[in-house]
């Protein structure tokens, strides 16, 4: 898995290590097809979403890193350090963000043979965390999109290229809104709260996980911070239309209830995110016909409707 070692996709015992988010999202679903064996070790930050999807398994939480925090990423390799040095790993794989830069070097430093897979949103290049460890050569590189795959970067199947919409009974009640804005640290989407409350398509029966936005207090329904990952999957299946920010790992696992959700897309120049990559996954989604990608200012009740009468339909993997 790395530049002196090569890929094995036999069962063994790796070190699996994500940021909470689409990143882990992803790690867990492409970990069974790498050969992760189930004493593998992931490494993650705690969260309500982290608990979920790992409860049962051997988990090493770190402090959460912010995006473009060098000095947490220090802190993280030092801790790293000792626990590759301390099990007996067969690898180490990660699919960023920031994580990756302390796991797979610290692997790396121990003799693991190490991989990076580029996140399924980054659609017209890496990340900078992966071009980052392009520069370092410690490890195996894999993009999951073919189109700029280079004699560095390998490809990695798609996580996405599984999923096809398809359509269902609508309701004939007025509809029934999970709004959901991702947990991101320090980044809001007023935005989107604005345009929803504006249309007017928000009632009682709306529920709202807010995040990292600011609540402005008159909101119809009921409002979260965060919720518990069994309420937050009650409430999706619950919902008519789940209406969501293009985070690759809320879109998947609301992909996997089958549900095809309204992905609306946070822009880096209203302060929505680091960087505009969301724009990529929306745009991804369009080319495979999978949910509803669109932008803020292109949310209107006639989408909503055509959301109701869709569901997603999960076919195997080549």
């Amino acid at each position: 898995m790395s530049d002196t070692a090569s890929t094995t996709t036999s069962e063994g015992r790796f070190l699996l290590a994500a940021s909470t988010g689409g990143h882990l999202a992803q790690l867990v679903r492409l970990a069974p097809g790498l050969g992760a064996s189930d004493d593998s070790v992931w490494v993650t930050f705690r969260s309500p979403q982290s608990e979920s999807l790992l409860k049962g398994r051997d988990v090493r939480y770190v402090p959460y890193i912010r995006p473009r925090d060098a000095g947490s990423v220090m802190r993280a390799f030092q801790m790293l350090r000792a626990t590759v040095r301390d099990e007996q790993l067969d690898g180490a794989v990660s699919t960023g963000a920031a994580l990756a830069l302390a796991a797979l070097p610290a692997a790396r430093l121990a003799g693991v043979p190490t991989l990076y897979i580029e996140s399924v949103s980054r659609v017209d290049g890496p990340s900078l965390s992966g071009r980052i460890l392009e520069r370092l050569h410690v490890s195996e590189l894999r993009t999951q999109h073919a189109q700029w795959s280079t004699a560095r970067w390998g490809v990695h199947p798609s996580v996405l290229a599984t999923y096809r919409n398809t359509s269902r009974t609508v309701s004939q009640r007025p509809l029934k809104l999970f709004v959901t804005l991702g947990t991101i640290e320090g980044y809001g989407f007023d935005a989107l709260v604005e345009r929803i409350v504006g249309l007017g398509i928000a009632g009682p029966d709306t529920v709202w996980q807010l995040g990292s936005t600011t609540s402005p207090g008159d909101l119809p329904g009921t409002t979260y911070a965060q919720m518990p990952a069994e309420l937050f999957e009650r409430t999706a299946r619950e919902a008519d239309v789940v209406i969501t920010h293009a985070g690759v790992g809320t879109v998947l696992g609301l992909l996997e209830m089958g549900i095809a959700p309204v992905t609306v897309v946070r822009r880096k120049e209203r302060g929505e995110h680091v960087d505009n990559h969301q724009e990529q996954i929306a745009r991804l989604m369009s080319e495979l016909g999978i949910g509803f990608p669109t932008e803020v200012d292109d949310l209107d009740a006639d989408l909503l409707l055509t959301a109701a009468a869709t569901a997603i339909q999960t076919e195997l993997a080549a």
